[in-house]
């Protein structure tokens, strides 16, 4: 089955009176790329929640988002009295060469970098948080993937659909190649016996077989037609392959076109070129596609 690189997944849950939210969001890329954001007390787990998106995903562009709410009322801060203290003694300094009155605001000195710092978890409460951060990312997870594979169906039937009508397609123009043959080869006999009239020469039946084998082999499609065929037989059964395909199925449309160029460069009749222009339309359709298969 196929699986779309797009989809959405989040999962939130309690944790020591704060309520953590994972969210991630994945989308198109050719290759595995991830943004990650999490609080300061469990930057650390970045490696190994960036290990576990690559390994089940394999490919897009996935932003992962950890946020804490309602967390202020059970963070215990502490003040770093080095820093403030360094912080106010520069601030005396500068209002005494600008010969300015000290005022000092006291939540402003608060917000200054490094003087609010959050008290450190200890052991155990890391090693439970950790435990929980990676649990709630893994649910989070599973419903990215639970999307993704729900895309990835409709991008299946869609796939095939247009499979099918290339499959169409290529039907009429075998059919339409031998009625073209015939038609050649019923005009040329027509226009040289009317040549020959006028002379009054005899109509070489010879000349006239060799003149059409070079137009049939100009002309024949029927191995570009096996080929084609032979390539969306591949595609069909690539989409029901479980694991990462896009790479494959974009190589395989790729092909599917360069045959249909061949098969309209070579076909010299009007209503099979307007057959392989369908056929092209169906193509695109197939690589635009595949461009949100993982």
């Amino acid at each position: 089955m196929l699986t779309s690189m797009t989809g959405y997944g989040e999962a939130q849950e309690l944790f020591q009176g704060s309520t953590y939210i994972a969210e991630m969001r994945a989308v198109n890329n050719r290759y595995f790329k991830a943004r990650l954001k999490l609080p300061d007390t469990i930057a650390h787990l970045e490696d190994k929640i960036e290990r576990m998106l690559r390994q089940q995903l394999s490919r897009g562009m996935v932003t992962y988002n950890l946020r804490l709410k309602d967390a202020s009322h059970n963070e215990t801060l502490n003040i770093n009295e080095g820093i403030l203290n360094n912080y106010i003694e520069k601030l005396r300094t500068v209002s005494s060469l600008t010969q300015m009155k000290d005022s000092f605001d006291v939540s402003s000195l608060l917000m200054l970098p490094g003087v609010l710092i959050p008290n450190t978890p200890d052991d155990s409460l890391l090693e439970n948080l950790k435990a929980f951060v990676l649990d709630l990312t893994q649910r989070a997870l599973d419903r990215l993937k639970e999307m993704q594979a729900a895309e990835g169906a409709a991008l299946e039937s869609d796939l095939k659909s247009h499979c099918q009508q290339i499959k169409d397609k290529l039907n009429k123009i075998s059919t339409r190649s031998g009625v073209v043959l015939q038609e050649y080869h019923d005009k040329l006999k027509q226009r040289v016996e009317i040549l020959l009239t006028e002379s009054a020469a005899e109509l070489d039946q010879a000349t006239v077989a060799r003149e059409v084998a070079v137009f049939a082999e100009k002309s024949d499609v029927a191995e570009e037609i096996a080929r084609l065929d032979s390539h969306l037989v591949q595609f069909e059964k690539n989409c029901e392959t479980d694991g990462p395909v896009g790479r494959r199925l974009d190589f395989l449309a790729q092909e599917m076109l360069r045959e249909a160029n061949t098969i309209a460069s070579k076909a010299a009749d009007a209503e099979i070129a307007s057959m392989v222009i369908d056929i092209k339309c169906s193509i695109d359709r197939i690589k635009e596609q595949v461009q949100n298969v993982k």
